[in-house]
């Protein structure tokens, strides 16, 4: 039987990635296709590449657009989910809805209120199946807040070493390269190609970026105790993909082998996060359109630290395949449905 499904915020880059996806899902029959301002017009005019969907016309985003639909995936600026998803739960409440944006995915209303300035919405299932137990908490949920794509580099980058006691929980450092869809669709003079071409820059230094409490929160789960970070994005002159640097500390005395033995075991059994081979080091073009995450580590004895590096597609494994992935598992289906672990080339 197939499952239906709806996506809102189809013209932007998360949306259209969601779509992507979800063409080539075996068991998937996509329904409504929403947007807010550009409601009316023909996919085919914002999405070029989405062929099979191209003479879709978006429906405005509603909740009776959506409701009705066995899966509902809300691709939405942070701030506008919170009230759709209560709406779709009124009239349509066994629907799996699978919020992309921010909205439910932090614990404390005091971090979302301090960083995202509205009133918190309320916590969900978190969307990172390979994080300790998380599988569990996914099947059969009926709402799943799909982690930001700073966060997903960043967790799977230094859980293993949290969850295995041999890092410390202070001075974590995580600097972070991100292309520019990451900031979304809207027309931004610093993300004009004259600006961003030839050259990087950081942005939200000093603790402001508003993913600082999501990486904090799945740390310190992760340690089992607080876990202070300094994180700082930078913007690189590429369209996708993140390249995550993670630096800790590691507990005095661990044993280098047992350091790299902690991420060889946590990603042993995993289809989409893998640990490469020593001497290699990740691209963000090997994961290209993927949803598979590479990573590397090194022990730096001089320093105490141990060093991870880390790459994925910010709008495939980074959002939307992770949305998918959850889905998959939220419905008992083949985690591996319509994902890939294949990048593009050259």
């Amino acid at each position: 039987m197939s499952i239906t499904v709806a996506v809102s915020g189809a013209s932007g880059y998360a949306g259209g990635e969601v779509l992507r996806l979800l063409t080539a899902h075996p068991d998937v029959t996509i329904g409504a296709i929403t947007a807010h301002s550009n409601a009316g017009e023909r996919l085919g005019a914002l999405q070029p590449h989405l062929h099979s969907l191209a003479d879709r016309v978006l429906q405005d985003t509603t909740a009776e657009a959506l409701a009705g639909h066995d899966v509902v995936f809300l691709a939405l600026p942070h701030g506008a989910s919170g009230a759709l998803a209560a709406q779709i739960a009124e009239r349509s409440p066994d629907t799996l809805v699978i919020d992309a944006g921010a909205d439910h995915r932090l614990e404390s209303a005091e971090a979302w209120e301090r960083f995202y300035g509205t009133d918190h919405a309320g916590t969900w299932p978190y969307g990172l199946p390979e994080l300790p137990g998380q599988r569990e908490r996914l099947a059969g949920a009926r709402r799943i807040a799909v982690p930001g794509c700073y966060p997903t580099t960043a967790l799977l980058a230094l859980t293993p070493g949290f969850s295995a006691d041999v890092l410390e929980p202070q001075d974590v450092v995580i600097v972070a390269a991100s292309g520019t869809s990451g900031a979304g669709k809207s027309v931004k003079p610093h993300l004009l190609g004259s600006e961003v071409m030839g050259g990087m820059s950081p942005y939200g230094v000093g603790g402001g970026h508003r993913h600082t409490p999501e990486i904090e929160q799945g740390l310190s789960q992760a340690a089992g105790q607080p876990v202070t970070i300094s994180f700082t994005p930078t913007l690189a002159p590429m369209a996708r993909g993140i390249l995550a640097t993670a630096t800790a500390r590691y507990v005095p005395g661990t044993d280098p082998v047992a350091i790299r033995q902690a991420w060889q075991d946590a990603y042993a059994q995993e289809e989409f996060v893998h640990l490469l081979p020593e001497g290699q080091w990740p691209t963000t073009k090997a994961v290209l359109g993927s949803n598979h995450v590479v990573m590397q580590l090194a022990v730096d004895e001089h320093a105490g630290r141990v060093i991870v590096t880390a790459a994925l597609d910010n709008l495939t494994k980074g959002t939307a395949g992770g949305a998918i992935q959850s889905m998959n598992i939220a419905l008992g289906l083949s985690e591996q449905a319509g994902l890939t672990q294949q990048g593009t080339a050259p």
